[in-house]
């Protein structure tokens, strides 16, 4: 096997940070990149490996240089989170970009449920995702939505949700319906404007490019050459699933997310996305995609009360 051998060279303002007390940080680094040989002499680190795993190591201080620039600080959480991603089970996924944001955002894959996501999405035109909180998968859902709609591949993005509330009573909400609606549509908002500056995004809502939307409001519609993202899944109804899916044109792409552990529906009201699975799961040209607590791309306690949960 062909082996290389590099050097990285550290500000020596960073390198209380980067070596942590006692070393942690290093040593936390040195034992995670077990398959390449790496020194670190004061501001220097060399390294000596395969290629790919040299070019995977750099990569990785190149993310952990800015997040340290950006936060002034690191810690070991913020650092186990940075090499969650550049495994090498998963490095391969980095370089599938969705999108590149007027924000100067690159968007793309974290892990490799995410990454299947956008290849089951590219393979067939209704796909469903499931996965729990903070898993990205509304997120990675509304990037690919975007990418078709600035790539002309859709004439628009309508976002919805259904309006079941989690434990709080929307009747008790002030304001009109629009202003009710608004909470429950918040984080589709955020997704967006992570992707699109608030011009773009204003410019997309105003000319009907992009419709935000409950559920309710899908009934009787066609939505042909229309990128088609059902949030929240997991509390529609059977009946509002079968609504929903029936509205899809020849032309559009359809995902669905949803978290079947966090079902707010009624104790008499089954599951609309637990049902569509079941019936729907053999059935070619539709998707399914699972993503865990692997895929946590939050703070990495999320995994954990994740886990605490499922026990």
């Amino acid at each position: 096997m062909t082996m290389i051998k590099d050097e990285i060279t550290l500000n020596s303002d960073d390198l209380l940070e980067l070596y942590g007390k006692n070393n942690i940080h290093i040593n936390l680094i040195t034992s995670f990149f077990s398959d390449i040989s790496i020194v670190a002499r004061g501001t220097s680190i060399l390294i000596e490996g395969a290629p790919s795993s040299v070019s995977n190591f750099k990569s990785f201080f190149v993310v952990l240089i800015k997040e340290l620039r950006k936060k002034k600080t690191i810690s070991t959480i913020d650092i186990e989170q940075i090499l969650q991603h550049f495994s090498s089970s998963s490095a391969q996924y980095f370089d599938k970009k969705i999108l590149f944001s007027e924000n100067g955002i690159q968007i793309g894959p974290k892990t490799r449920n995410q990454y299947n996501m956008i290849l089951e999405s590219e393979k067939n035109k209704l796909l469903f995702v499931f996965g729990p909180a903070g898993t990205g998968k509304t997120f990675t859902a509304i990037a690919l939505a975007v990418k078709a709609l600035m790539s002309q591949e859709v004439k628009k993005i309508v976002l919805t949700r259904p309006a079941v509330e989690s434990g709080e009573n929307l009747g008790f909400l002030p304001g009109d319906l629009s202003e009710k609606m608004s909470p429950y549509m918040r984080p589709l908002y955020d997704a967006l404007n992570v992707m699109l500056s608030k011009r773009q995004l204003n410019k997309y809502i105003s000319e009907g490019q992009i419709e935000i939307a409950p559920l309710a409001f899908m009934r009787g519609r066609t939505l042909d050459r229309s990128f088609v993202i059902l949030d929240e899944a997991q509390n529609t109804t059977v009946e509002q699933m079968h609504m929903f899916l029936t509205r899809m044109g020849k032309t559009s792409q359809f995902i669905v997310c949803g978290d079947v552990s966090q079902i707010d529906l009624p104790n008499n009201k089954n599951s609309g996305l637990s049902h569509a699975k079941s019936i729907l799961k053999n059935i070619n040209g539709i998707s399914f995609v699972k993503l865990d607590e692997n895929d946590v791309v939050r703070h990495e306690l999320v995994k954990k009360i994740i886990k605490a949960y499922k026990k």
